[in-house]
């Protein structure tokens, strides 16, 4: 019998603590989920104190200013990011701005076109943007490079991929923080766009972080069953992960349900993206787990809307119209309208960046992938990665005990061991804050 309820469980039929019933999800049932999840991935509570500094500002484009800031993530680290804001600044404490964190896929961090792009595009919308470095990339990587995939390499169990994607989802709920922290943000607008390895990390930080007003998922929110595309995806930053939240039963309606009752979601993608696995989904899988979503909510309020680009493949689709425009509905962007959206031009993105030199991941540049992308705008101009440092490169030597992943890895593994033999943990809370 248990292992008939097992089977069951694995499945998806049977969901575990009393959601098998439809409308059965309780506010308290909700809440208990959430932290059942952030223990499950290691998320520290409380958060740790965000110590957020400015290193420099600077205007990357007209219209637009930025910040080059760090703040606290995890045992002692600390997360160098870019936050890009509108000019001029609001005039009043009423006038108080939406937010926008752009969360990477794999290789991507605060130096990738998307993300510079989609600053400069949002931040002239009125929003304040964040973009940061990932795990392991650009300033947070021991050579300071970007596109190395350094996470990936991680050697570990369960246990340590649990605490890599506990880091992800806790530098996600730390942009929230940062941003809320901030004078100029509206903290009930804020919304984060996850693409790639994004879209899986948001669609676990979405489900946990109720301060989210509205989630995008683009290039993924294809939470399968067992043994499907996400069960067996990159082992330590994703498959294992996904893998420990078998005990959620239905684990995408489950997540999805968890999103309804926080804000709007969308997904979005192409049909013919064959890197996640998209294409062999398509439109019918989504619209059953929608429907399984539903019966676990008792009712589609909230639910997950969906937009597919026919014969697109893997792209940041955050940055066309369509996305933009969801985005204005739900975050209500001070210089944008349905209007002035519809009449905007676009940009493709494989001419934009030859234009001005900037460089794309070349497994992504394609025509049916990033670089076919119709991004919003005409006027967005080109970078060179300096622009986008938040640290000279003695000041990041200086700082790089506190930046980088290995720094980590030693303070998780430091962790794991004295879990396991009992011992209390020390992680390295203050370090990150003794160099200001």
């Amino acid at each position: 019998m248990m292992d008939r309820l097992l089977v069951l469980m694995l499945a998806g039929i049977l969901l575990p603590h009393g959601l098998s019933h439809a409308g059965s999800l309780t506010a308290e049932r909700q809440e208990s989920l959430r932290v059942e999840i952030r223990q499950n991935f290691f998320v520290p509570d409380p958060l740790p104190s965000l110590n957020g500094v400015t290193q420099r500002r600077f205007e990357p484009a007209p219209g637009v200013a930025a910040e080059a800031v760090t703040y606290a993530t995890q045992l002692g680290t600390r997360v160098p990011a870019i936050l890009y804001l509108p000019k001029p600044k609001q005039k009043t404490a009423a006038d108080r701005i939406p937010a926008l964190i752009i969360v990477n896929g794999h290789g991507g961090d605060k130096y990738s076109w998307y993300s510079y792009y989609s600053g400069i595009l949002y931040a002239r919308a009125g929003a304040a943007v964040l973009t940061y470095d990932q795990a392991g990339e650009g300033e947070r990587n021991a050579q300071r490079k970007s596109g190395t995939r350094t996470h990936d390499r991680l050697k570990g169990d369960d246990v340590l991929a649990r605490r890599l994607a506990g880091l992800m989802i806790t530098d996600v709920m730390q942009a929230v923080s940062y941003l809320a922290s901030r004078p100029e943000v509206d903290p009930r607008r804020i919304g984060a766009t996850g693409y790639s390895l994004g879209s899986f990390v948001l669609a676990l930080s979405g489900a946990v972080e109720p301060r989210l007003k509205a989630c995008v998922l683009v290039g993924g929110g294809n939470l399968d069953g067992v043994d499907g595309y996400w069960d067996n995806a990159k082992p330590m930053c994703q498959g294992l992960p996904y893998r420990s939240l078998r005990f959620l039963g239905d684990r995408g309606a489950v997540i999805y349900a968890l999103h309804a009752s926080r804000g709007p979601t969308l997904i979005y993608n192409g049909l013919a993206d064959s890197v996640v696995a998209i294409d062999r989904h398509g439109e019918p899988f989504f619209a059953d787990l929608r429907q399984r979503t539903i019966k676990l909510r008792g009712g589609g309020d909230g639910v997950f809307d969906t937009g597919f680009v026919a014969k697109a493949s893997h792209r940041p689709y955050f940055i066309t119209r369509p996305v933009a425009l969801w985005l204005e509905k739900h975050l209500d962007m001070p210089n944008w309208t349905a209007e002035s959206l519809a009449a905007m031009p676009t940009t493709h993105i494989a001419q934009w960046a030859q234009k001005y030199d900037v460089q794309m991941d070349k497994l992504y540049a394609a025509e049916d992938r990033e670089g076919g992308t119709p991004a919003l705008g005409n006027d967005i101009p080109g970078f060179q990665r300096d622009q986008l440092s938040v640290f000279t490169p003695e000041q990041w030597r200086f700082h790089k005990q506190e930046l980088t992943f290995e720094t980590w890895v030693d303070a998780a593994r430091l962790a794991v061991q004295q879990q396991r033999t009992g011992q209390k943990t020390k992680p390295l809370e203050n370090r990150a804050n003794r160099r200001k």
